[in-house]
């Protein structure tokens, strides 16, 4: 019995770490995120990432989470624009719930050249989100937009914004 006992001792259970996931299940790091469509969402959790290896979801609805959105440095536009600041196009509650907004924009750039016929794609803009909760601030988590139609041409004949 004294040994069993023992076990405990000496074992914590401090934070290590926070997480950013897209599933309020298992925590797995998202990558980039891609809002597609106009009003598109995707709802972001934080995990807690502790010393005895346990992960746990942390409250998004106390407030004890704090999330900011950021424009990504030298982010543009399908067009070559800047996206605009603060950032206007994607909408970040307090809970971590994202949406495309009015105005809409294309982050994803077609760099295919003809005699192609399907595009190329590549992030030219992106934001990065990131979470805070208790003196820690998860790696950020980038999101691209695609909630306006993109370039039509030969090398993309159906207007698509992104993969």
């Amino acid at each position: 019995m004294l040994a069993f006992s023992m076990l405990g001792c000496g074992t914590t259970n401090d934070l290590q770490s926070i997480q950013l996931s897209s599933s309020n299940t298992t925590e797995s790091a998202p990558g980039t995120v891609d809002l597609t469509g106009e009003g598109a969402t995707t709802q972001l959790y934080a995990w807690g990432n502790y010393s005895s290896g346990k992960q746990k979801l942390l409250d998004n609805l106390g407030g004890a989470v704090a999330y900011k959105i950021a424009i990504t440095t030298g982010s543009v536009d399908q067009f070559g624009n800047p996206l605009p600041t603060p950032p206007s196009t994607v909408l970040l509650s307090p809970t971590g719930l994202l949406t495309a907004v009015s105005p809409f924009i294309c982050t994803w750039e077609n760099s295919a050249s003809p005699p192609a016929t399907t595009p190329a794609w590549g992030l030219a803009g992106s934001y990065s989100v990131t979470a805070t909760y208790a003196g820690f601030t998860t790696p950020p988590v980038f999101v691209a937009v695609a909630s306006q139609a993109g370039i039509t041409n030969t090398t993309n004949p159906t207007g698509a914004c992104g993969p």
